[in-house]
C-alpha cells in the first residue's frame, strides 16, 4: 500500500505542476510579453473632404498714423488723450514755435516795404514813359523844321540825344519795377515758407480716428519724424493670419470662415481674406493674409491673438483615413494595414486632411482594407495582434 500511495502523491505533484505551468504560459500568451498587441482598426472608405486652413493671428489696425513734427522742438501742449475719438483737421498737440511769430512779423514788415519800393517803380516807370513820349515829340518836330533848314544839324542831334536818354530812362525804371517785383515774390516766398513750418507745428489729425497711444507730454523734446501721438481708423481693424507654407495649398483672397478672438473663446466671428501678402517669412516658413471682419465685434482691441479657420472648397471622392492611421517607417509615409490578421506595412500617398482629422488616401490602399488607427505598443510586421474597440492603456501609440 505504501508504494501505491506513494505513486499517488507523485502523480499528484506532477499534475500540479502541469497545471501551474498550463497557467503561466497562459498568462505569458494572453496578458504577458507574448501577449497579442490590442489594436483599433478602421475600414477605408470612400468620401469627400471639406477641408480648411488654420492659422495664428493678430488684431491690427488697416489704417493707422503716426503724427509728429518734422523738425526737431519741444512740445507746447497736448489737447488729445488715449481713447479719444478725434475728427480730421482737430488739433491734437501743438510744438513751441520759439522764434518763427517774430521771423514772420518781420518778413510781413519786410513784405511791406517791397510793396512800397514796387509801387515807387510803378511811378517811375510811368514818368519814363511820359519822357520818352515827349522826347519823341520833340525829335519829330525838330526833324520837320531840319528838313525846311530852321534849325541847324546841332539842334536836332540834341533832341535825338533826349530821345535816347528817355528810352535808357524808360528801360532803367522797367528794370527797377521787375526788380521789385521779383523781390516781392523772393519775399512772399519765404514767408509762404515760414508760415507752413509754423503750420506743421501744429499737429493735426489727417482722418477721423481714434487715439491709440500718446508717446510726449508737453515740455518734453522731440526729434523730426518722432510720434507724439499714434491714431487708427477703428472701422479698419482685421486679423494678420500667420499660416504654415506646407498647410497653406488654396489660401486665396476672398476665402470665408470663422474668427476666434482670445478674449471672447466661445464666439466665432464671420470674416474673410482680403489680401494674400506676397512676401512670406522665410524664418518661420509662413505665409502672411489679412483677414477682415465681416462684421466688427465689440470689445475688440489691438494686437489681440485670433485663431482663425477658413474653410475651402469639398474635395472630390476619394479613399479616407483618420490622420491617426499615418505612421512614417524608414523614411516612408505609410500605415499598418491587416492581411490575414497581421500587421503590414504598406507605403501610401497622402492628399488634403481635414481638421476633423481625416486625410486623403491617393495611393497605396484599396476601398474595404483594414487598417490599424491605434495600438498600445510599436507594431511590427508579423505581429500577433488582438483587434478590439478601444484601448484602456493610456499613451498608445500609432
Amino acid at each position: 500500500m505504501k508504494p501505491n500511495l506513494l505513486l499517488l502523491r507523485r502523480l499528484a505533484i506532477g499534475a500540479a505542476a502541469l497545471a501551474l505551468v498550463a497557467a503561466v504560459a497562459f498568462v505569458f500568451l494572453r496578458t504577458g510579453p507574448l501577449a497579442p498587441i490590442k489594436v483599433t482598426v478602421v475600414q477605408a472608405s470612400e468620401g469627400r473632404l471639406n477641408p480648411a486652413i488654420f492659422g495664428i493671428g493678430t488684431v491690427e489696425a488697416r489704417r493707422a498714423w503716426m503724427v509728429g513734427p518734422t523738425v526737431a522742438g519741444r512740445v507746447l501742449r497736448v489737447t488729445a488723450d488715449v481713447g479719444d475719438a478725434v475728427k480730421a483737421g482737430q488739433l491734437l498737440a501743438e510744438i513751441d514755435p520759439v522764434d518763427l511769430e517774430q521771423r514772420l512779423a518781420a518778413l510781413d514788415a519786410s513784405l511791406a516795404r517791397a510793396d512800397s519800393a514796387r509801387q515807387g517803380a510803378q511811378a517811375q516807370v510811368s514818368d519814363a514813359v511820359a519822357r520818352r513820349a515827349l522826347a519823341a515829340a520833340n525829335t519829330r518836330r525838330n526833324q520837320d523844321l531840319a528838313r525846311q533848314n530852321f534849325i541847324s544839324a546841332g539842334a536836332l542831334d540834341t533832341r535825338l540825344q533826349e530821345q535816347a536818354s528817355a528810352d535808357a530812362g524808360l528801360q532803367a525804371a522797367q528794370a527797377n519795377l521787375a526788380g521789385a517785383g521779383q523781390d516781392l515774390t523772393r519775399l512772399k516766398a519765404e514767408r509762404a515758407g515760414l508760415a507752413q513750418q509754423r503750420g506743421n507745428l501744429r499737429l493735426l489729425a489727417p482722418a477721423d480716428a481714434v487715439v491709440t497711444s500718446r508717446d510726449a507730454e508737453a515740455g518734453s523734446t522731440v526729434v523730426a519724424g518722432q510720434a507724439v501721438l499714434r491714431l487708427m481708423d477703428p472701422a479698419s481693424l482685421w486679423v494678420r493670419l500667420r499660416v504654415d507654407q506646407g498647410r497653406s495649398s488654396g489660401l486665396t483672397a476672398g476665402l470665408k470662415g470663422d474668427i476666434v478672438l482670445r478674449s471672447q473663446p466661445q464666439t466665432a466671428v464671420p470674416g474673410q481674406v482680403a489680401r494674400v501678402e506676397l512676401l512670406a517669412d522665410a524664418v518661420t516658413e509662413e505665409r502672411i493674409a489679412q483677414v477682415a471682419f465681416t462684421h466688427m465685434p465689440p470689445g475688440i482691441s489691438i494686437g489681440e491673438m485670433a485663431e482663425v479657420t477658413l474653410q475651402l472648397p469639398a474635395t472630390a471622392p476619394a479613399l479616407l483615413l483618420p490622420n491617426a492611421s499615418v505612421v512614417r517607417q524608414q523614411g516612408q509615409t505609410g500605415v499598418w494595414r491587416l492581411v490575414n490578421d497581421k500587421p503590414e506595412f504598406a507605403p501610401v500617398q497622402l492628399g488634403i486632411s481635414s481638421p476633423d482629422g481625416q486625410v486623403q488616401v491617393l495611393k497605396g490602399l484599396n476601398k474595404d482594407d483594414r487598417v490599424i488607427v491605434y495600438s498600445e505598443k510599436a507594431l511590427k510586421a508579423g505581429a500577433r495582434v488582438k483587434q478590439v474597440d478601444a484601448l484602456v492603456k493610456t499613451g498608445a501609440t500609432p
